[in-house]
């Protein structure tokens, strides 16, 4: 089967990556682990549909239908809906009803449904409207700043903003760019030193918990569909 995925970054604080997605034949994807939470619009047969999806804790798979097109909005760590907390989101997601091609619901309201440019608007039509928020505290510690809060509070709040710990966090934001360097080539011995990984089985675990993949693969791109932008560049 093959995914054509494309994302790209935004310059909106609101948001991490806009993506899109065309699937060509029936069959099964990876899913990989990821912190965000996110919108997803996608068509098939001429009906259209949308959902929030939540963060991912682990690797699994899931059926992709031939010839569907997907746009993604993931939303930065921090930020979350006024209607569901992420936490209630983490490893599931909620379909939302009665979507068509031009509109969705969401949090009571009808919202265009929007293209792959159009992101950003549309993020900023909910954050007017108050349906997305965040906890400032949150923003700040993901800049590396130090709240004069203790531990504990920054902890607790995270976790309530997010569904996951900050060191679940760092886990999986890690091992993700290890699979983009291993993707591109780069040799194992320089992605342990590069990301701080132990030893190659520490990697490995790694790999295989939250991609679904092993060095090899990622090197040899076998494995199948792999639910990952692999064509993002790898020197940031």
């Amino acid at each position: 089967m093959m995914l054509r995925f494309e994302s790209r970054a935004s310059d909106s604080p609101w948001i991490d990556t806009v993506w899109t997605c065309r699937s060509e034949k029936v069959a099964e994807m990876t899913s990989v682990a990821w912190v965000c939470w996110g919108l997803v619009f996608w068509q098939h047969e001429g009906r259209a549909y949308a959902s929030i999806s939540g963060p991912e804790t682990r690797t699994g798979t899931a059926p992709v239908p031939q010839d569907a097109t997907f746009v993604g909005i993931e939303f930065a760590v921090g930020t979350s809906l006024r209607v569901v907390p992420t936490a209630a989101l983490v490893d599931g997601g909620v379909e939302l009803p009665d979507a068509t091609r031009r509109t969705f619901r969401l949090d009571g309201a009808r919202w265009e449904t929007p293209g792959p440019d159009d992101a950003e608007a549309l993020v900023d039509r909910l954050v007017r409207a108050g349906t997305v928020v965040r906890d400032p505290l949150v923003t700040e510690v993901r800049r590396g700043h130090r709240p004069e809060v203790s531990e504990r509070t920054v902890e607790r709040r995270f976790r309530a903003a997010t569904g996951l710990t900050q060191g679940a966090v760092r886990q999986i934001e890690r091992v993700r760019r290890a699979s983009m360097l291993l993707t591109a080539g780069v040799p194992v011995a320089d992605v342990l030193s590069d990301l701080g990984y132990f030893d190659e089985p520490h990697l490995a675990r790694a790999l295989r918990r939250y991609v679904g993949r092993t060095v090899r693969q990622l090197h040899e791109g076998t494995g199948g569909a792999l639910a990952l932008d692999l064509t993002q560049s790898t020197t940031s």
